[in-house]
């Protein structure tokens, strides 16, 4: 049986109290003054391309960009980027290299790329290798930006975890906007609080499932699970969403355990089955009874016209545990896949298609019966976001499994197919998460398969890989 090190310890967050309405009330018109002002201040800039770009790259950076949806696409309709940096040659202006904003900019908008677009792969080329040579020159604030762009782009960071210390760059800098910056202090304080207060219900659920005696063999890991879902799906407005990912991603987490680390073969066929019919192992049976609550809380959330989202989300939980029973399979038969079998089964046991069908239940009538559809389908995007997160989970972790005992990773069924040494191994494999991010930006190209909104939720699943 493993031994999985101490969670981050829940109890501190149940006693939380929330401010009063009068105070959330009035914060929350401070909020809509600001973007009021925010917005003048982004019109006022309408006809200077680089003024308006780094507007819009600071109400990113800051965390604030779910407020100004409509705005930053109607601005970004009007500004052509790329081939402005090029000579007439078609080559990148070597004056570029003495604009270091303007080559940040190229940098960040090259991480847009797809597949066979040469212009962002050389211009990332190009901008990656001149701020490298040029971030130990530069001052404060600017070194500190830069640093971060190279080490997490826009494109692959998440907004919650990049907004605290860019709020720390920004508000050194002389030509800051004072009211962009006032939101930012103000909407980051405001979502902590409700984060806190989400977090308090929560913790209080798993408190009382009680399985730290009635399971001990599993992981606590439900505040850890609550971050890496809020940093997936921030925005105020989907604090149900948050919650019921939450729980059935512990319960995910509790039952991946079952699958790794302690059922026999047996008793793991028997939990297979038991999505179809209740014969269980006693230990097995309140986390089963767990689940089937959460699936009941959706039914009681959900109303009539969107009853469909309960049948969506079993079927995705069927689809994964198929899938853990598969490597369960592996393990106990100490079967080394082909990477090509591994992925198969990989990209549906790293659990994106389950839970970009649960992101989509807190999401209201934007995701309807044709968006659940579209995901159990295996679109373009869901699978390049599994290939990122299977992949880079892989190489992190891949050691640390193998000693404890567990199925062959990527790393290890490239290196046995191909008879190369785990670095070519990660080399190759690193390929294919480029690629999969190509993909991921081809299907933000409008017109889009699915309303922005669902597909940003998997863009940030990727961001967490």
């Amino acid at each position: 049986m493993v031994n999985f090190h101490p969670g981050i310890r829940g109890n501190p967050f149940i006693n939380y109290t929330p401010d009063d309405e009068i105070t959330r009330a009035y914060n929350q018109k401070q909020v809509e003054d600001l973007k009021d002002e925010v917005r003048r201040e982004q019109l006022a800039a309408a006809g200077k391309p680089s003024q308006q770009l780094n507007f819009i790259d600071a109400i990113q950076r800051l965390g604030v960009a779910y407020h100004f949806e409509e705005e930053i696409e109607e601005a970004l309709r009007h500004i052509y980027v790329f081939n402005k940096f090029k000579d007439k040659n078609g080559s990148f202006r070597e004056s570029l290299i003495g604009d270091v904003q303007g080559m940040l900019g190229l940098y960040e908008a090259a991480h847009l790329r797809v597949q066979e677009e040469d212009i962002l792969d050389e211009a990332l080329a190009f901008t990656t290798t001149h701020l490298k040579s040029l971030v130990k020159h530069l001052d404060h604030p600017l070194a500190v930006q830069v640093t971060q762009a190279l080490h997490r782009p826009i494109r692959k960071g998440l907004e919650r975890l990049e907004a605290r210390p860019y709020i720390s760059i920004y508000q050194d800098e002389a030509s800051h906007s004072k009211a962009l910056l006032k939101l930012a202090k103000l909407d980051f304080n405001l979502l902590q609080s409700l984060y806190k207060k989400e977090l308090s219900h929560i913790t209080r659920w798993w408190k009382d499932l009680d399985f730290s005696s009635r399971l001990p063999f599993v992981r606590d890991r439900v505040v850890e699970t609550y971050l890496w879902i809020v940093v997936a799906c921030f925005e105020s407005q989907y604090s149900y969403a948050r919650r019921i990912q939450t729980k059935l991603l512990v319960l995910i987490t509790v039952i991946d355990d079952i699958y790794d680390a302690y059922g026999t073969l047996e008793e793991l066929e028997l939990f297979t089955e038991a999505i179809e019919r209740n014969e269980l192992p006693e230990y097995m049976k309140p986390c089963y009874r767990a689940v089937l609550d959460a699936y009941k809380e959706i039914e009681e959330k959900e109303n009539e016209e969107r009853s469909y989202c309960v049948h969506y989300a079993k079927e995705a939980m069927k689809n994964s545990v198929r899938a853990y029973f598969n490597e369960a399979k592996w393990l106990h038969g100490e079967y080394v896949p082909t990477v090509e079998e591994y992925m198969g089964v990989a990209l549906v046991s790293c659990d994106v298609p389950m839970f970009t069908i649960i992101s989509f239940v807190g999401m209201g009538f934007i995701a309807t019966k044709e968006a659940f559809d579209w995901v159990l389908n295996g679109p373009k995007i869901v699978r390049a976001c599994s290939t990122i997160i299977r992949l880079m989970d892989d190489m992190a972790s891949h050691k640390f499994e193998q000693e404890r005992g567990h199925i062959a990773s990527s790393v290890e069924c490239y290196m046995k197919q191909y008879s190369v040494s785990n670095q070519h191994a990660y080399h190759e494999l690193n390929k294919q998460v480029e690629k999969a991010w190509k993909d991921i930006n081809q299907e933000f190209l409008r017109p889009t398969a699915i309303p922005m909104p669902l597909l940003t939720r998997v863009l940030n699943f990727a961001r967490t890989g």
